[in-house]
């Protein structure tokens, strides 16, 4: 079963004071921690719904592995409306999806690996009677979530959507802790310095240089659901001329095409991968789950109890 993240980022942070995703936890944001621990629990489809400080919170975030939406109406809309931007967005994309806002960023690696696992159409963790994020959500189960009138958000299109939900159980009080106000804010500062050091794995493939990873392979992914080279550089924060520039390199280093382009038209011209390039972004994706799963494993058995 294939998972994806949904991660809402679209609000004007006006109770913090400040921009929220961008403040630090330790040495990277509270965004960039968000993704990082979806990344590291083997989700590889993270979106993004940005709205105020869009641009800047893209860009910051540029080199992240992360597509982007926005929500252009964030001004005069709540999170439900972002909410239903990215699961409109993911409903063919995935068989589940796990959503949070990006102010509770200090959720494990392995709750989410707990959430993954269940089979359930709709899941939460929970620290006794304490719920917390992220929520998985069946992708059976968007359409209803979009047909819903909004009526308390989320929480209440998800009671009224037909399925129950489960609860499952962690040993992680970083679901319950978010950074509404600068207190909470000191608090999470404060539970960050306790948590275990985990291993993160970036995979490239090279010659003399890199000239395939995990952005190449995200540019690839977009380029084949979007049909568009110019909307798959949009939605990932490339410049046109940059994503051009990795294809070229990529097809002068394995002397073949990746992409198929046609030309103009009524509709406008569009581009696809061949054959070629939907194997080697396959199996690029397989090699770096292979890779992910056997790392954690090795980390388990070096590192066990020095943390």
């Amino acid at each position: 079963m294939t998972t994806a993240a949904l991660i809402v980022a679209a609000g004007m942070s006006s109770r913090m004071g400040d921009f929220k995703p961008m403040l630090n936890i330790g040495s990277i944001s509270i965004a960039q921690r968000v993704v990082a621990t979806f990344q590291q629990a083997g989700v590889e489809k993270i979106v993004m719904i940005t709205g105020f400080n869009a641009t800047m919170l893209e860009r910051h975030l540029a080199g992240n592995g992360v597509v982007f939406l926005r929500n252009e109406a964030y001004e005069t809309t709540q999170m439900f409306e972002s909410a239903c931007i990215g699961l409109r967005y993911l409903k063919d994309k995935c068989d589940r999806v796990l959503f949070t806002p990006v102010d509770i960023p200090l959720f494990t690696a392995a709750t989410v690996r707990s959430l993954i696992e269940t089979d359930a159409e709709l899941a939460c963790p929970c620290v006794g009677t304490e719920t917390g994020h992220p929520t998985m959500i069946a992708a059976s189960l968007i359409d209803r979530i979009l047909a819903d009138p909004g009526d308390r958000g989320l929480r209440g299109a998800l009671e009224r959507c037909g399925a129950e939900m489960r609860f499952v159980e962690v040993d992680d009080r970083g679901i319950l802790h978010d950074a509404d106000t600068p207190e909470d804010y000191k608090a999470l500062l404060k539970y960050h310095n306790e948590q275990l050091v985990r291993p993160v794995l970036h995979v490239s493939l090279a010659r003399e240089t890199v000239f395939f990873d995990s952005r190449a392979a995200m540019l690839l992914q977009l380029i084949d659901e979007t049909h568009s080279v110019r909307t798959a550089c949009q939605r990932m924060q490339m410049s046109y001329s940059g994503g051009w520039n990795v294809i070229r390199r990529l097809e002068s280093q394995l002397s073949r095409d990746l992409i198929r382009r046609s030309q103009g038209g009524a509709g406008g011209g569009k581009s696809s991968l061949t054959d070629d390039g939907r194997l080697l972004l396959e199996r690029y994706e397989a090699y770096s789950d292979a890779l992910r799963e056997k790392a954690g494993e090795l980390f388990d058995g070096y590192f066990e109890g020095l943390f």
